[in-house]
């Protein structure tokens, strides 16, 4: 089979493709012939080494991890053997590949007639931007701001902003082609973060201040979130995709303001049962069309540095497939 990864840290160009043995599915795992892979920008931070910042440090040979879509091809002890011959979604590592292996108690079955894109958003994009707004107790009729909105996490989050009813949805993008796409989704507002007055524009269409921000880039963004933050508001980050890691003054927060971290990782660890009911609440949502993944590209696996610079090109609007 055919896989991807990198031997030394750099540039896209890096990624090398190669053959290998199919792996073999351990104690709870389950083997993946995959249909799509769905790309995640921290890999491009991780790919980079060093240079990225302190937070995404990985030993080489480098693993790319992704949401695949594909069919479970066999399964290792303590799995059950049905499982075979089902078509699955699994967030892995080592995951741009022709077969992966993957975590059965993780894994979310496709319901029939969903499209890739959508299938790749169920084991981490959609469970992740559902979980940040309840996490942020976003409440009906509340005014929520949504950074990097037209990324893969973030296009979702704005549709499901709604779908909890949100009063308003401000959604920050990076450039002004980016900025339709927001409204498209369902942003009230869409403001391009690379305007220095971007939180003048906020405060202009939310007075009073917002009450939930989704963060995901950290950093100077971060900072300044705290300044259009409403008396009770809350921010919830999910990721640093600046790679600054940021120290948050005691200060922000004596004005009735407080912040709150988000893991797909430790959520589920706290609280699994839960977690797989979000898995398939978020199939449901997509099921019924309330709920849609916009699918940028869709490349072979051998392009997986072009991927790669489309991720940090911050062009693409959606999701980046990959398809063996």
């Amino acid at each position: 089979m055919r896989r991807v990864r990198y031997y030394e840290y750099g540039d896209p160009d890096v990624l090398t493709i190669e053959e290998a043995e199919i792996p073999t599915p351990g104690p709870g795992q389950v083997l993946i012939r995959a249909e799509a892979i769905g790309a995640n920008f921290v890999d491009t931070k991780f790919r980079r080494g060093p240079s990225s910042g302190a937070i995404f440090q990985r030993p080489l040979p480098g693993k790319l991890t992704g949401d695949v879509v594909g069919t479970v091809e066999a399964v290792g002890l303590d799995v059950d053997t049905q499982q075979v011959g089902r078509r699955v979604a699994g967030l892995a590592e080592d995951a741009f590949a022709d077969y992966i292996v993957a975590d059965a108690q993780w894994l979310a079955p496709i319901p029939d007639g969903l499209d890739l894109g959508a299938a790749s958003m169920l084991p981490m994009g959609a469970p992740v931007a559902l979980r940040t707004l309840r996490t942020g107790r976003l409440a009906p009729g509340e005014t929520v701001l949504i950074h990097a909105a037209a990324g893969g996490i973030g296009h979702l989050a704005v549709q499901l902003a709604k779908l909890l009813g949100a009063g308003m949805v401000i959604a920050t993008v990076g450039s002004p082609a980016k900025l339709d796409f927001a409204r498209n989704c369902g942003a009230d507002i869409a403001i391009d973060y690379r305007d220095s007055d971007w939180p003048d524009q906020v405060r202009k269409a939310a007075p009073r201040g917002v009450d939930v921000v989704l963060d995901s880039v950290g950093g100077e963004t971060l900072q300044r979130s705290f300044d259009v933050l409403a008396p009770f508001g809350r921010i919830v980050i999910y990721g640093a995709a600046s790679g600054e890691l940021t120290s948050l003054p005691v200060t922000n927060l004596f004005a009735l303001k407080s912040v709150a971290g988000f893991s797909l990782i430790a959520w589920r660890a706290a609280d699994p049962e839960q977690a797989r009911q979000e898995m398939t609440e978020v199939a449901q949502y997509s099921t019924a069309g309330q709920l849609h993944t916009a699918v940028h590209a869709r490349l072979p696996l051998a392009e997986a540095a072009a991927a790669h610079r489309l991720l940090e090109d911050r062009s693409q609007l959606g999701r980046v497939l990959l398809l063996p």
